[in-house]
């Protein structure tokens, strides 16, 4: 049992001051014999065994009833919830709040959310514990922000639902810098999560770290975690994969793919998905068999012959609402323009070939190849990718491209037959090397970027390529890919919105083989190009709250509207700005439904003052509950029970005496 007024209970020694009494007035009057007294001693030895246990229960009760009213005075809790207020009133309490996606589950038997009924529960526990002050940190903003009062929880902004994903350790880092910048004292922390495990990232390196921060504030920390690990069996998440534009002679349509999974594959049933584009809706029934079932190229008329636009894709209303709904833009796929500066132009034909020859006969490619003093006649502005095999540019150059890159073009750059020391992006050539034999590529990053695997699942054949000469490079990259001895044969630095990447060696036939083994570099070109022409494209499918992009200043054609327009990036919806339209939807990491094990959440905090409950949606207990009310009833009982046994015993009258004789 826990208290709110613990310092009260210093009282609970004058439970003992009847029994002391007692003592005390025992000791008044000293015992003399007495003849003619003697038979009166005799006769009071037949009911001192009943006089003897009625003193005790009456001291018994005298002292209940003092114990009673200083346990209501220190105001007791309830136990079997989190273990709250045991070390007195906390000088800070931060509350963590997780507003992910998942956090908008709903009861069965009540229509409150997680999120709602772990607000709730937390203003409610505050507001019987108190504390000096109160600070809101949630998922989206990670920004401290002072509340007035824990009521306060219940109407601020920053405790509604959000789409974006949930980062804890994040979390725990801001309430630890605003511990250490504000020199709290006593705090506690209140944490309210699902646990979903895409959300806490338990494997990740800077769980200990934390642990170790925490332990090295004087004050004491103690961690109270609301959990709420309860999933929705019967729940449906919707999310679209793909959106095509497609033009024919005889109409015009968008192609929309998408991806239907349950938390459950008991039996199939047939759910009906409601499309809506240009404000018309159509309906169509799928089946759902299985935990995942997948629409391909489902095609909506379009009414217009409009280049771009945006729709939604709605389920039925189950659980979780947050799930039921996707957004998507579509547009015309623009042409992906690639530059190619070359010292030789006739050298780099593989490189034009590469780049003009589309993956889908969808898209338009093209390629123009100039020398580097014709740089400046280059449209940076229309082109998706820069294949650049001469010296490193510098002056205006230099500047031209800077600004490509950063805006979200991609570059990638080829050793010159000369290296100067010439420095771009922090990285420069130096001289190259020729190897005795061919060397064969030793590692490659084959799960990202570049060099990944195929839709498929198939492997590159990176390794089969052969190096016959390299340069080596000087500057800080991430390596993609490298040669026996830790040399790098193709290298990533990151700039702004965009990346440069630098390969060592050129598709020459005498210094590699990447031309004759065409598909590993048909393969790296093609995927630089698609990035670079994102910038390109007027719509956009973006993740909330991925990547640094701000939307307060653009249009909401969609989505919630009573949500903070500095909040944009991180609710669902469709925005636009000039002639530009993005859709903003939950991350793929929402969908997965695991979470953490109690023991793998309780080693997250070994070490750290901390308890935890798991609540339910539906439950209708609070966290905390006082018992004060209980302990003044049992002290009035206490009394009322001494008072009967201090009566006296009821005497006969003298009435009753002489009726007593005449009947003898």
């Amino acid at each position: 049992m826990s208290f709110l007024e613990p310092l009260m209970l210093a009282a609970l020694p004058l439970a003992a001051l009847p029994i002391l009494i007692h003592l005390i007035n025992q000791r008044r009057f000293q015992t003399l014999d007495w003849a003619a007294m003697r038979f009166l001693l005799e006769a009071n030895r037949m009911s001192r065994g009943y006089a003897r246990i009625r003193q005790w229960l009456i001291l018994a009760l005298r002292t209940l009833a003092i114990a009673g009213l200083v346990l209501a005075v220190s105001r007791p809790l309830a136990s079997g919830r989190l273990g709250l207020a045991a070390g007195g009133r906390a000088d800070t309490t931060l509350i963590l709040l997780d507003r992910s996606p998942s956090m908008q589950q709903r009861g069965t038997q009540i229509a409150s959310t997680k999120l709602q009924r772990g607000v709730d529960q937390i203003a409610s526990a505050l507001e019987a514990v108190g504390s000096s002050r109160w600070v809101l940190i949630d998922s989206v903003s990670l920004v401290p922000q002072e509340l007035e009062s824990p009521d306060r929880l219940r109407a601020a902004p920053q405790t509604g639902p959000a789409s974006a994903a949930a980062d804890l350790p994040a979390l725990l880092r801001a309430a630890h810098d605003y511990m250490q910048a504000n020199h709290a004292g006593q705090t506690e922390i209140w944490i309210c999560s699902d646990l979903r495990a895409n959300d806490w990232d338990a494997e990740g390196g800077e769980w200990r770290i934390l642990r170790d921060s925490f332990q090295e504030f004087p004050q004491g920390v103690r961690f109270h975690l609301l959990a709420y690990p309860e999933a929705a069996p019967a729940n449906l998440a919707l999310r679209v994969t793909h959106v095509e534009r497609h033009e024919t002679r005889q109409k015009n349509e968008v192609l929309v793919s998408l991806t239907i999974t349950r938390n459950s594959d008991d039996e199939t049933v047939r759910v009906p998905v409601q499309f809506e584009i240009d404000g018309a809706r159509s309906e169509l029934s799928v089946e759902l068999s299985g935990m995942e079932t997948t629409i391909e190229n489902h095609p909506l008329p379009l009414n217009s012959s409009s280049e771009q636009g945006w729709g939604q894709v709605i389920l039925p209303a189950d659980a979780n609402p947050a799930d039921n709904q996707f957004y998507f833009v579509y547009s015309d796929a623009p042409v992906r323009r690639t530059a190619i500066v070359a010292e030789n132009p006739a050298l780099v034909r593989p490189l034009d070939l590469a780049a003009s020859i589309a993956t889908d006969p969808g898209v338009k490619s093209e390629a123009l190849v100039v020398g580097p003093e014709q740089t400046a006649t280059l449209p940076w502005e229309e082109n998706a990718l820069v294949l650049w095999q001469a010296p490193l540019p510098t002056g205006t150059s230099a500047e031209a491209m800077q600004a490509f890159v950063d805006q979200g073009g991609v570059a990638i750059f080829f050793p010159p037959a000369n290296p100067n020391e010439t420095s771009l992006f922090g990285v420069e050539w130096l001289s190259w090397t020729d190897p005795q034999e061919s060397l064969a590529v030793a590692n490659w990053r084959g799960d990202q970027d570049l060099l990944s695997r195929t839709l498929d699942g198939a492997a590159l054949p990176v390794g089969e390529l052969a190096i016959h000469r390299f340069c080596a490079l000087k500057g800080e990259a991430t390596a993609l890919a490298t040669l026996p001895g830790g040399a790098p044969l193709l290298a990533r630095v990151d700039v702004g919105k965009g990346a440069a990447y630098f390969c060592t060696t050129t598709v020459s036939p005498g210094d590699s083989t990447l031309a004759m083994d065409g598909v590993v570099l048909y393969a790296t070109i093609q995927r630089a190009l698609a990035t670079g022409a994102e910038r390109l494209v007027a719509t956009q499918q973006r993740d909330a709250g991925v990547g640094a992009f701000d939307l307060s200043k653009w249009q909401k054609l969609a989505g919630d509207a009573d949500v903070l327009s500095t909040e944009a990036a991180f609710q669902a919806g469709v925005y636009s700005h000039d002639d530009r339209i993005i859709a903003v939807n939950r991350s793929a990491a929402e969908d997965a439904t695991a979470v953490l094990a109690d023991e793998r959440v309780d080693g997250l905090f070994e070490g750290l003052e901390y308890d935890r409950v798991a609540d339910r949606v539906d439950s209708l207990a609070g966290l905390t509950r006082e018992i004060w009310r209980l302990f003044l009833i049992g002290m009035i009982v206490a009394l009322v029970g001494e008072a009967g046994l201090c009566l006296p015993k009821r005497r006969p009258t003298t009435g009753d005496l002489a009726s007593t004789g005449a009947t003898v």
